[in-house]
């Protein structure tokens, strides 16, 4: 008896992601943005992605240092896009009248958007932030503030969302927000995938300072003896950890602790301690199917009814629509509850 054909799994569609090209885009931008989604790394792991260079025409763009940019797509192609990110700006000047309509248009169609550093001057030329929060380089806010006053401009973050409209701080905030947007639609293990490739970190939440003093040797020494504390706690997550316990850890009071800790991280240990479990929550719904009391002891929250409230309150989802999205093959961008 012939035996019935395999039906072969189905292959998830590539995330189309769109780089908008323009004169004044900083080529470190478009390397960031190129990093992160145009190369192919499906042999670890990593989801498929679709990177179009889109211009208004196919005319190349030139960059500082004497780069130039091919556009292999124009603007017709963001119809099709799942994201589009605008790199930031060496020239605050106005950009181009096609751009910004395309950008008021992508937006009506609900398309996700994001800005890294100056770019959040072309989402504001376009009039997109206005009456909504957006973060800038820290040099550019007043700029920002005074050019656009309908923005409200938030001083001190990485990154942050408003209507789905995504703007990042500077330069390296800029890698952050990319593997943030990695990470809600495809999964914290493709994230942290694509950040080992890039020897970078995988994880800082955007509610984190983008400019941090160190202006003492002493900042120096106690910037080492928070990293040994940050590493003990993330190799005893499981345990029921406080903020009393890390500052023990490192010889000092809780109060001293934490203001060490916020001037070295730019965030609390308590919300960074949070963090760490939520992320490690997550790896653990992505590679076992663990239930989910455990997964809420190994990542130490203790309970599962704790763990449902912090990932309510940070991805906006729960724990077993997340594992749902996220379990085994990485789930398509469409099919993700925490990807709109």
């Amino acid at each position: 008896m012939a035996q019935a054909a395999r039906t072969a799994p189905a292959v998830p569609a590539p995330y189309r992601v769109a780089l908008l090209a323009f004169p004044g885009i900083r080529a470190f931008d478009v390397s960031v943005i190129t990093e992160v989604w145009g190369a192919d790394r499906t042999d670890r792991g990593a989801p498929v992605f679709d990177l179009r260079r889109v211009g208004a025409d196919g005319t190349p763009v030139p960059l500082r240092g004497g780069l130039s940019l091919h556009p292999d797509r124009t603007l017709n192609w963001l119809d099709r896009a799942d994201l589009i990110v605008v790199p930031g700006l060496d020239d605050l000047g106005p950009a181009p009248a096609p751009i910004l309509d395309a950008l008021r248009r992508a937006h009506a169609r609900g398309t996700t958007l994001a800005a890294l550093c100056g770019g959040a001057f072309t989402l504001a030329q376009a009039g997109l932030l206005d009456g909504r929060r957006a973060i800038t380089h820290w040099n550019l806010v007043d700029e920002l503030r005074t050019r656009h006053p309908a923005v409200t401009v938030v001083p001190d973050a990485l990154f942050i969302e408003d209507d789905n409209i995504w703007t990042a701080a500077g330069t390296a905030a800029g890698i952050d927000l990319c593997l943030h947007l990695v990470r809600r639609t495809h999964g914290a293990e493709a994230a942290a995938t694509i950040a080992r490739s890039m020897v970078t970190a995988p994880f800082r939440t955007g509610t984190q300072a983008q400019f941090i003093e160190r202006p003492t040797p002493r900042a120096d020494r106690d910037a080492d003896t928070l990293a040994a504390v940050r590493e003990h706690a993330l190799r005893h997550l499981h345990e029921p950890l406080t903020v009393a316990d890390l500052a023990a850890q490192a010889g000092m009071s809780p109060r001293t602790f934490t203001r060490h800790f916020t001037a070295e991280t730019g965030t609390t240990p308590l919300r960074w301690l949070l963090d760490q479990r939520v992320a490690a929550a997550q790896k653990l719904l992505e590679r076992t199917d663990l239930p989910m009391p455990e997964v809420a002891r190994r990542a130490g929250f203790g309970s599962e009814v704790t763990m449902r409230q912090h990932f309510a309150s940070r991805l906006a989802t729960s724990p077993r629509a997340y594992r749902a999205a996220f379990s085994g093959a990485s789930a398509s961008a469409g099919n993700s509850p925490i990807a709109r």
